[in-house]
């Protein structure tokens, strides 16, 4: 597939306009929003909810370009600050599972409010479990048909909710949960759930105090006989296994085709926190007198310019990587295969720019005084959420080699 090295003219409106809302929005309350990891920072939800939803200029439906658009506001606003980032008030990843598994009336049931509500909403997605993390077919979390009510009723403890707080607890939002109602049946038991903010049985249980990306909020969430209509599962009831395979089943499915969208999306915040670091690091180095020389021999290059044209190039790499995914998403082609590869990459990449950025500049990178040590913090959980380092590389040998889940573990 031929990858295009220049950004279309909407791309670059949506570039400089997201970069301005990152250093005039984000940075300059950044640093507080990291240390009062807890509270709501209503100037930059607000701001959000108010201004910054309301998109770019140019033309946001140009062919392949949306995607590639939404994953530049990502790298922007996470060059502004990546925990923000993630307290904006969105539907994100809640939005992305009934989008990717729901039918048109529940994509208009749920993300309605998303358009029309007079307050901030979120949307969250509830998969790991304190005994299930990268293994889904590991949940626990279970969801029992009520035939005399036409209900579902979900039992199990979800962990490390990205917007659970908000989008158990504010009137509007919801939290897709996954949980099984076949545990013999394995993955194929699994099967994804909306349930709206506030319904009873949903109990949000405390909020994880971070290394990096504070400013968001991380929950868990406890559901005790929490009972939702059965319209609100997204994708069918059937389930796979015990020799049977219905076709047209977006459960379990659709709601892995989440990862494929959401991917890029990380591997673009990776590269904003990574070049946070490297432009500041970059800065530095030229207000101290060193120049990087780009037309100078291999051998003639100091450690310090070769660390640099490194950070540079692995920078570029993934951005490629994600530009090239995000485009296939958005052309509405398969991206499996690129979308692994772009977070695979991302997150080593944003993960070794930040951590040498901090060991060049030595106790000025350690210092609070500076953000360079916030964005080492804030950079390394883009190696590990949405499938972590080993399972992404595990879905690339899979693809390109052919091989099932069973076949390479």
């Amino acid at each position: 597939m031929p990858i295009s090295f220049e950004l279309s003219k909407n791309s670059v409106l949506a570039r400089e306009h997201y970069n301005k809302i990152a250093l005039e929005q984000m940075r300059p309350v950044s640093r507080e929003a990291d240390t009062r990891e807890h509270d709501l920072p209503q100037q930059w939800v607000d701001f959000w909810w108010n201004e910054g939803r309301k998109g770019s200029p140019g033309d946001p439906t140009a062919e392949g370009d949306g995607f590639v658009t939404v994953c530049i506001q990502a790298e922007e606003l996470c060059f502004g600050d990546a925990g923000l980032y993630l307290r904006m008030p969105t539907a994100a990843l809640g939005g992305s599972a009934v989008g990717a598994a729901g039918t048109p009336e529940q994509r208009e049931k749920f993300m309605e409010p998303f358009k029309s509500s007079p307050h901030p909403v979120w949307g969250a997605m509830a998969i790991t479990e304190p005994g299930a993390g990268s293994d889904s077919a590991a949940i626990e979390s279970t969801a029992d048909f009520d035939d005399a009510t036409q209900e579902w009723v979900l039992n199990g403890t979800k962990i490390f909710c990205t917007a659970g707080d908000g989008a158990s607890q504010v009137d509007g939002g919801f939290v897709v949960v996954w949980a099984t109602i076949d545990k013999s049946a394995g993955r194929g038991g699994i099967k994804s759930f909306v349930v709206p903010a506030n319904t009873p049985g949903m109990e949000l249980v405390g909020l994880e105090k971070k290394m990096g990306i504070r400013a968001s909020d991380t929950a868990t969430l406890r559901f005790d006989d929490c009972r939702v209509p059965r319209e609100n599962l997204l994708g069918s009831a059937e389930v796979r296994g015990k020799g049977k395979k219905p076709s047209g089943d977006k459960g379990f499915k659709g709601a892995m085709a989440t990862f494929d969208a959401s991917r890029p999306i990380v591997a673009a915040m990776a590269v904003g926190v990574g070049r946070a670091s490297l432009d500041f690091l970059k800065e530095e180095l030229a207000r101290q007198g060193v120049t990087i020389r780009y037309d100078a021999a291999p051998h003639e290059l100091t450690a310090i310019e070769r660390d640099v044209m490194e950070m540079e190039a692995e920078l570029q790499g993934a951005r490629l990587l994600t530009w090239r995914s995000a485009q296939m998403m958005g052309q509405g082609k398969p991206n499996n295969l690129e979308a692994s590869m772009a977070k695979a990459k991302a997150g080593l990449a944003v993960t070794q720019i930040t951590q040498r950025a901090v060991q060049i500049l030595g106790p000025l990178g350690q210092s609070q005084k500076l953000l360079v040590e916030k964005w080492m913090r804030d950079a390394k959980i883009n190696d590990i959420f949405e499938g972590t380092q080993q399972i992404n590389q595990l879905i690339v040998a899979r693809r390109i080699l052919d091989y099932s889940s069973a076949m390479l573990r």
